[in-house]
């Protein structure tokens, strides 16, 4: 059986992640060298973090709520260009961005407490991780858009967002919204339903607050059996397609990998004889 964790054991565990609890209120804010987040591949990075992070949330019974943001003007829209070298490609690379991709999504939807997302900026890199929260408050200055795939990186959106944003705006705008990089800002996204509230950068977080305070006045095995109800449907999706869409986003890699270099493909032996 897992043990159980103390706020104590994991609150200063993380480069990419500052923590905060108050009365049972989980604070999650990412960044970047306390500025702006950024995400990579990279073998320490939010990338990694993250599912990290959300099994310390899960392990934590003093966890009663969840809020989860970023840092000044943006959400999550940079990418982290420190190491400016060609980035290798090969099935152990891949697998463990493929590993880390699958316990990103499944075990942030394994968090059995409600999450509020206090969006604060730009979110153009996993835009699904937000608006999978139970209350998304967004900005006045927030736009989503997936931009890490089609528009930036020309990989294949299969890391989830194939699953969810279908699901959020509809099958034919969803996939538009993929296909195209659409900016969404937060008061369209509140008038098609993924965002709670609209209000000023500077209320979003204390907002945040404002509910969660709310919520915790609520039995916790309620609040608890409500998050766990409202993310069954999700997580059964998710498990059905999310592995099958990182190996196609890991095999269009290895096409644009193959393209970069100019090779016509790998060879490999095959055995000799009779098979069997």
């Amino acid at each position: 059986m897992l043990h159980s964790l103390k706020f104590e054991e994991y609150k200063d565990a993380f480069r990419y992640l500052t923590l905060r609890r108050e009365n049972g209120i989980l604070e999650v804010r990412m960044h970047y060298n306390d500025g702006p987040a950024k995400w990579s591949g990279y073998d320490v990075s939010l990338h990694s973090e993250l599912p990290e992070l959300f099994q310390c949330v899960t392990k934590d019974p003093e966890n009663k709520i969840m809020i989860f943001t970023g840092t000044g003007h943006e959400f999550l829209a940079e990418w982290d260009r420190t190491d400016e070298t060609e980035v290798l490609v090969s099935p152990q690379q891949w697998h463990r961005l493929y590993k880390d991709g699958k316990e990103l999504i499944h075990w942030f939807l394994d968090i059995e407490i409600p999450i509020i997302a206090a969006v604060n900026g730009k979110c153009f890199i996993h835009p699904e991780l937000p608006t999978l929260c139970d209350v998304v408050i967004a900005s006045e200055t927030s736009v989503f858009a997936d931009k890490a795939h089609l528009t930036d990186t020309r990989a294949v959106p299969g890391d989830g967002s194939h699953v969810w944003w279908p699901m959020l705006l509809g099958p034919n705008r969803g996939r538009s919204f993929l296909i195209l990089g659409e900016e969404i800002p937060a008061a369209e996204a509140k008038t098609l339903g993924f965002v709670a509230e609209v209000v000023p950068q500077d209320a979003v977080l204390d907002r945040a607050w404002e509910i969660a305070r709310t919520l915790i006045t609520h039995d916790p095995l309620v609040l608890k059996y409500t998050r766990i109800s409202l993310t069954q449907h999700m997580k059964r999706r998710f498990l059905d397609d999310l592995g099958y869409g990182l190996a196609l986003e890991g095999l269009g890699i290895l096409s644009l990998a193959q393209n970069a270099s100019k090779s016509k493909g790998w060879s490999f032996s095959l055995p000799s004889g009779t098979s069997g």
